[in-house]
């Protein structure tokens, strides 16, 4: 009877419009809830007469969907907590909870996020007041990072910042710029050694030097250009750990540069990079002095001896003062000695269908059939964007938009009720024929 179906059809609509009511209910009340996605209700017609023409009309009424719109960015805020972190595109972080870290049983579940305040707990791991915990790659220890794959679980780790921890970098790299005076290599000069020390910083942090001599060649007339240099390590008692003869350039137009080196012991002289292959107490040490008529290295002029440009990396023993995340995904500790080294990789998840992941508490999803396979990518790398570090991600309801769609839900649910009122009074009439 169509009457009857006007009735299923009026309570279809209020059903439908309090779905309509609950979603907007919802993102209003996490209009201000950071990485929030909002959720909307569409509502599809049921028709349950389709033959035209037959003089009938069955109302089928209204069924209402919800989904989730994740694939909705919304506006980055700046923080001034450097681990606050948030994405600027579709990929997310890599989180897990904390309840998992200690399971005895089971893999812990991979979850995802596009936005989070961590800090550190008292173990240091970089988690959320909810307790999402950060997930990465850990980074080796010359800071490079090693081949994960892509589609698994397999080697994102917690991510833990010891407050308290201490790191050295040893010294790999010297570039050593002296001028020897070109006046000790001319007859009747005293022949003495020139003595330089050179820190450097070795496996463990401790400070060791470089003691290096240059010994004038004196001929017996003219000048000889040439020069002995002698490299010894206190690493290692002061043994000699290089040997060379420098011969300097006379010329107009080269005058004062290196002519030729000539290796006596010790480490390869390397003309294209104008580098000495050392080897110290801790490893080997690359040690530029110039390459062949280049002025920025050794020089000969003049009668001063003095040391132009010295310059070397590595650092001693240092207190970590700093965790950031820069735009790629790496996590860089800085220490009060000035030395920074990179600790941990965070990858991004992406899915093909971001809208069919299950919605989880906390601003958090997971893999479901509808949104297909995760991969991690590198941040900057494919579709996912960046990493923002000193941000968090808004909410993504508008609230203005979120009243209008409440005025439609009333207006909309109380026509439904004025359809049950009236059928409510047609039935009446109905059942009063018979009095």
């Amino acid at each position: 009877m169509s009457i009857s179906s006007s009735l299923n059809s009026g309570v279809a609509g209020l059903a439908a419009n309090a779905t309509r009511l609950a979603t907007i209910s919802d993102n209003i009340a996490n209009s201000s809830t950071f990485g929030y996605k909002r959720a909307e209700a569409d509502f599809e017609s049921l028709v349950i007469t389709s033959t035209s023409g037959s003089g009938t009309y069955s109302a089928g009424g209204v069924r209402a969907t919800t989904s989730r719109l994740i694939d909705q960015q919304g506006a980055l805020v700046s923080t001034s907590n450097a681990l606050d972190i948030a994405i600027s595109g579709r990929g997310m972080l890599p989180v897990t909870t904390e309840v998992s870290l200690n399971a005895t049983t089971g893999d812990k579940p991979m979850m995802m996020t596009s936005t989070g305040s961590f800090h550190t707990d008292a173990d240091g791991v970089l988690k959320t007041n909810s307790g999402l915990v950060l997930l990465g790659w850990p980074a080796n220890a010359d800071g490079t990072i090693s081949t994960f794959p892509r589609d698994t679980l397999a080697g994102l780790q917690p991510v833990v910042i010891n407050a308290n921890q201490t790191a050295g970098d040893p010294t790999t790299e010297m570039n050593l710029g002296v001028n020897l005076p070109a006046t000790e290599t001319e007859t009747g000069s005293s022949g003495d050694a020139l003595p330089l020390s050179v820190e450097y910083f070795g496996n463990l942090g401790t400070s060791e030097t470089l003691d290096i001599s240059f010994t004038p060649t004196v001929p017996a007339t003219g000048s000889s250009n040439e020069w002995t240099m002698v490299i010894r390590d206190s690493a290692q008692a002061g043994a000699v750990i290089g040997e060379y003869t420098l011969t300097f350039d006379d010329s107009r137009g080269s005058g004062g540069t290196l002519a030729s080196v000539a290796v006596v012991s010790g480490g390869a002289y390397d003309s294209v990079e104008g580098t000495l292959a050392l080897t110290v107490a801790g490893g080997p040490l690359v040690m530029t002095i110039g390459k062949i008529g280049d002025v920025n290295g050794l020089t000969q002029l003049s009668d001063s001896f003095a040391p132009t440009s010295i310059t070397k990396d590595g650092s001693p023993v240092g207190n970590l003062t700093a965790v950031e995340i820069d735009e790629n995904g790496y996590i860089t500790a800085t220490y009060d000695t000035g030395f920074t080294r990179r600790i941990y990789q965070i990858p991004l998840v992406d899915v093909p269908n971001p809208n069919g992941l299950t919605v989880m508490n906390n601003q958090t999803f997971q893999v479901s059939p509808d949104s297909g396979s995760f991969f991690l990518w590198d941040a900057g790398d494919g579709p996912t964007g960046a990493v923002v570090g000193y941000a968090r991600e808004g909410s993504t309801t508008d609230v203005a938009g979120e009243l209008t769609s409440l005025i439609q839900t009333q207006r909309a649910y109380s026509s439904n009720a004025k359809v049950i009122q009236t059928v409510d009074e047609m039935l009446q009439e109905t059942t009063n024929i018979k009095r």
